[in-house]
């Protein structure tokens, strides 16, 4: 979305990066005169206003911006979000305020489907059990000169489900198509895209032998994945999560993979992250759930891709000819 042009900022700018240590790339100081001030880390909504007290832009990660923040920062007019996602901003206090919100867009489109792909292959292929079996000394022991124990499943001829049809789902689509998958989705707006079978979600949680999300965490799509919808899905069928933590009610999925209620699941997200201590997927040892610590979007060609995406944003809005606008 491209806003409408502004003028541009008469006085020079002072910036401010609230979790620089979320990034690792090179980051270009931006084309016009500024203040810039950056931090590895901040915690908490004190830290948070202080920080940005005399800001005029706030470049952000994962640091929350709420009324609460936003309300104490007369001289904010920017938020830069070093991110896809904007959950963490309130959009409409930031309306209200008229201080513009710009994201980062399609900066992974190789990164997060090759991480969705490499989870489903780990556990179609079943690399975590046979690993497990050889440092317990299994193979070794074998009177074969193969180890089986763990079936194998391939993913050509399987069917793949995709609930959200997005860039990244597009991606993930190339790939599987690649792998020999037969594609199904389930999106808010309609498709009409060869190789794909658009289906309700009851007859995509059916019929998927990998059900792949690719949503927005909001409101509408929280736990949108619960106890009701694995019980629908086959049992033999693997759930994969590279999108948003909140889409998938956490203690339905541990039951549901305890009881074999589903066959499998690779994540890379958790509603809370860092994750709490005791969240169950956590307390997870079983050798047909993979869980990464949100790193699907990291290659190092996505995270600079992602600070450039970032400056030119900043650089827009400097110029008066915003871009990447959201809300």
């Amino acid at each position: 979305m491209t806003a409408p042009q502004h003028p541009p900022y008469s006085s020079p700018h002072r910036i401010v990066f609230l979790d620089r240590d979320s990034l690792i790339a090179q980051v270009r100081p931006p084309a016009f005169a500024h203040e810039w001030a950056e931090h590895a880390h901040t915690k908490g909504s004190a830290q948070t206003v202080e920080r940005l007290l005399g800001a005029s832009i706030a470049i952000t990660n994962k640091v929350p911006l709420r009324e609460a923040e936003l309300a104490q920062l007369p001289d904010l007019k920017m938020i830069a979000v070093a991110a896809t996602g904007t959950d963490i901003i309130d959009l409409p206090a930031c309306r209200a305020r008229g201080i513009l919100v710009a994201n980062i867009r399609d900066y992974a489109r190789a990164t997060v489907p090759e991480h969705t792909l490499a989870l489903m292959l780990a556990l179609r292929r079943q690399l975590v059990a046979y690993r497990a079996d050889i440092e317990a000394g299994l193979w070794q022991a074998s009177d074969r000169f193969c180890l089986f124990g763990h079936p194998i499943r391939d993913l050509a001829g399987s069917r793949l489900g995709l609930l959200g049809y997005g860039a990244l789902g597009k991606s993930v689509a190339h790939l599987a198509r690649a792998f020999g998958m037969q594609v199904a989705v389930h999106n808010r707006s309609p498709i009409n895209e060869e190789g794909v079978t658009e289906v309700s979600l009851e007859e995509l949680l059916a019929t998927s032998d990998i059900l792949s999300l690719h949503l927005p965490l909001t409101d509408k799509t929280r736990n949108i994945i619960g106890a009701r919808e694995l019980a629908s899905m086959k049992p033999t069928a693997l759930l994969i999560n590279t999108a948003r933590g909140g889409l998938v009610d956490e203690a339905a999925l541990a039951d549901a993979l305890t009881q074999g209620v589903i066959a499998g699941a690779g994540f890379d997200v958790l509603s809370k992250e860092p994750p709490e201590p005791d969240n169950p997927l956590l307390q997870l040892r079983l050798p047909n759930f993979i869980l990464t610590p949100h790193t699907a979007w990291a290659s190092g060609e996505a995270m600079q891709l992602l600070a450039d995406m970032l400056i030119d944003n900043v650089e827009a809005f400097e110029r008066g000819k915003p871009v990447n606008v959201v809300g």
